[in-house]
C-alpha cells in the first residue's frame, strides 16, 4: 500500500488548514481530554472551564485513506509541515473555524492555546497522561456552544480533533494552482457546453464538493434575501449560488467555471455591505468551492488522459493541434 507525504503547497493560496473538527473517530487516533476545575485548579473558579485539549496533528504518523473501492493508501505529515500548518492557521486568523464531524459548521468553538511539543518528557500534556512525540501540534479549544458541550462532549459522542484543509501530494506537486492556462479552461468550457447540447452524450455530474462550499453559498443567499443582489453578479453567479446551496449535481463545464473564478480572489475580502467581491466569491463557493473545483478539474483531466477517446473511438497515438499535443482518436473498425 502506497504512503503519500502531504505538504503545504506554498504556490497555492488556499493550502493549509481551514477548520478544526470535533469527531467521534479522529484519524490521528488520539482522544482529547475535557479540562475541568477538578483537574486543574485556577484560583477560585467553580464553573467548568469547557476546554478540550488534544493532538491536532502528529508528525510521521500514517493515516489510512481510501479513494473509491480499489485505491487504499496512507498519508503522513512531516514535522516541518505540521509546524508550518499550525503557524499558517493562526496567522490567517482561523482559530474560530470549527465543524462537527467535518459536516456541520459550528459556532462557539475557538482554539485558545496552540503549541508544538518540543520535549515529550517535559511537555505539559504529560499532566493529562498524554505522551505525544516531538513535533506534535497540540491545541486547547474553548467550547461556549452549549449544545456541543452537553450533547456531544459530555456524552462522549465526540472524542477527538480532526483537521480539515488542503495539502499537496509531495510526489505530484502541481506546477501552478490550477494546472491549466485560462485559455485552456475557456476552450474546455466551450467544448463541454457543446456536448451538453447533444442528447447522445450522457455527461457525468458531481456534487462531492465540500460542506464549506455549500455553507458559503448559503451565507451569500441569506444576505441576498435581506438586502438583495443590488448591482452584484450576473445570472450565472446567482444560479451557481443556488446550485451549491442545494448541493445540486454540476457538470464539468461548471466545475471549470468555478476553478476559473479564482482570478477574482483579490476581491474576496470585500465585506458584503461594501461591494460585490466577498458576496460573489461566496456565491461561487468561496475558498472551499474554488479550491475543490481546481483539484476536481485536475483529477478529471488526469482520468480523461487514461481514456482520452470518446465511445466508438480508439487512440492510435498523439498529434498536434494549434500547438497542443492531443490524442489522435479514430473510429473503431
Amino acid at each position: 500500500m502506497r504512503i503519500v507525504e502531504l505538504i503545504l503547497d506554498e504556490t497555492q493560496e488556499y493550502s493549509g488548514i481551514e477548520a478544526i473538527s470535533v469527531v467521534e473517530n479522529p484519524a490521528i487516533e488520539e482522544d482529547f481530554v475535557a479540562l475541568k476545575t477538578q483537574e486543574v485548579q485556577l484560583a477560585e473558579i467553580n464553573k467548568e472551564k469547557r476546554i478540550l485539549m488534544g493532538a491536532l496533528l502528529i508528525p510521521n504518523k500514517p493515516i489510512y485513506r481510501r479513494n473509491g473501492e480499489d485505491d487504499e493508501y496512507y498519508i503522513y505529515f512531516s514535522r516541518e509541515t505540521v509546524a508550518k500548518a499550525s503557524q499558517k492557521y493562526l496567522m490567517e486568523s482561523k482559530q474560530n473555524n470549527s465543524t462537527l464531524e467535518h459536516e456541520r459548521e459550528l459556532q462557539g468553538l475557538s482554539l485558545v492555546e496552540s503549541w508544538i511539543v518540543e520535549d515529550p518528557k517535559m511537555d505539559k500534556s504529560n499532566l493529562y497522561n498524554m505522551e505525544m512525540p516531538k513535533g506534535t501540534w497540540m491545541g486547547a479549544v474553548k467550547v461556549t456552544n452549549d449544545d456541543v458541550w452537553e450533547n456531544y462532549v459530555k456524552t462522549g459522542k465526540v472524542k477527538g480533533f480532526s483537521i480539515e484543509g488542503y495539502f499537496a501530494d509531495k510526489a505530484e506537486r502541481p506546477q501552478d494552482s490550477i494546472g491549466m492556462s485560462q485559455q485552456e479552461i475557456d476552450d474546455m468550457i466551450v467544448i463541454e457546453d457543446l456536448k451538453e447540447l447533444f442528447e447522445e452524450y450522457e455527461l457525468e455530474t458531481y456534487n462531492d464538493y465540500p460542506e464549506g462550499a455549500v455553507n458559503n453559498a448559503k451565507r451569500a443567499l441569506e444576505w441576498v434575501q435581506k438586502h438583495g443582489w443590488g448591482d452584484c453578479g450576473e445570472a450565472t453567479g446567482k444560479n451557481r449560488a443556488n446550485q451549491l446551496a442545494n448541493r445540486e449535481k454540476i457538470s464539468k463545464s461548471t466545475i471549470a467555471r468555478m476553478a476559473s473564478f479564482k482570478r477574482h480572489q483579490q476581491h474576496k475580502d470585500i465585506p458584503y455591505s461594501e461591494g460585490c467581491g466577498g458576496l460573489m466569491w461566496d456565491a461561487w463557493g468561496g475558498d472551499a468551492g474554488v479550491n475543490w473545483a481546481i483539484s476536481k478539474l485536475k483529477k478529471l483531466e488526469e482520468e480523461q488522459l487514461k481514456e482520452p477517446c470518446w465511445d466508438g473511438y480508439e487512440m492510435i497515438g498523439w498529434k498536434t493541434e494549434n500547438g497542443k499535443k492531443v490524442p489522435n482518436c479514430v473510429p473503431i473498425k
